[in-house]
């Protein structure tokens, strides 16, 4: 619908209180914007900060009436280009664009795909995690950063180049990881599943699809459980590892996303009984050893 005819159907509070957040949300930033930032010469002295509505109107290509309706809060409809062309003017940053196309009630714009990246402090809980196996990926199951048990557990991690640092690409194609899970064809057709789920997740990635179709030429058994078409999301399980040293390790497998990068989760594995914790040199904590909050 185009910006200035009313929508049909009936306004509901939540609505009018959208509305009103979106007005106060483009005068703050509208307010807060130099007008020599955005191009426009510095001029006289003005009387309100920032920009005037009319040369916000003018930089994003709306008539002033409808971008004052609009800052009025008034029940007017908004059109996705319409709030792109207001984010540029005001030069908005990532996390306030998306703001501003939530308050409008419109989908997030689809943001390119960024290489990963991991801080210094989530590379210490990693290596804080040490003696239990505990690394971190991202969507398509690149191992980023790992710990001293867990590259064990792998075997030669640092001596594989980057592109074979990925949980997929070992699981199908090396020999060491076919015997590495007592049951390999559960865990094979769980990671397929939830590769499937974040393929469809995020399209406009290369390297989903790049990946997949590697794997397709590289191993039937990939390609065959591919075709079943089976979606399967992450469920903390307990698993049995086979180690060369340490024999058949019984580990609780958990996983912890990361809040400011939603594309990166750290992953653990937990010694789940008191044999398994002394074989790792670990501590195996039962459970009811922590204090929660009383749901009675």
């Amino acid at each position: 619908m185009p910006p200035g005819f009313p929508p049909s159907g009936v306004m509901t509070l939540s609505d009018v209180i959208q509305r009103h957040e979106l007005a106060s949300f483009l005068r703050a930033h509208r307010e807060a914007t130099d007008p020599v930032s955005v191009g426009l010469p510095r001029g006289p002295r003005r009387r309100t900060p920032g920009l005037r509505r009319e040369e916000l109107a003018q930089l994003s290509g709306v008539s002033v009436t409808w971008y004052t309706w609009l800052e009025q809060a008034r029940e007017i409809g908004v059109s996705r280009q319409v709030i792109e062309a207001l984010a540029r003017a005001l030069r908005l940053g990532r996390d306030d664009r998306d703001m501003l196309f939530t308050l409008a009630g419109l989908a997030l714009p689809t943001a390119a795909p960024e290489p990963p990246q991991v801080n210094d402090a989530l590379r210490r809980l990693v290596q804080t995690m040490q003696p239990n196996p505990a690394y971190v990926t991202n969507v398509w199951w690149d191992v980023l950063a790992c710990n001293d048990m867990y590259a064990e557990l792998l075997g030669g991690y640092d001596e594989r180049p980057v592109a074979e640092r990925n949980i997929l690409w070992l699981t199908f194609t090396q020999k060491r990881s076919w015997n590495l899970f007592v049951d390999w064809e559960a865990e094979a057709r769980q990671l397929v599943g939830q590769f499937r789920i974040n393929l469809a997740q995020h399209p406009q990635d290369p390297r989903g699809g790049e990946l997949r179709d590697v794997l397709i030429g590289a191993s039937p058994r990939f390609a065959e459980l591919w075709r079943e078409q089976q979606a399967r999301r992450f469920e903390p399980a307990r698993k049995q590892l086979r180690h060369d040293r340490l024999g058949v390790l019984h580990l609780d497998y958990v996983k912890l996303d990361v809040a400011e990068q939603n594309d990166l989760a750290m992953l653990v594995f937990l010694p789940a009984d008191e044999e398994t914790a002394e074989k790792l040199g670990s501590r195996f904590i039962p459970y009811g050893g922590v204090h929660e909050l009383d749901a009675g």
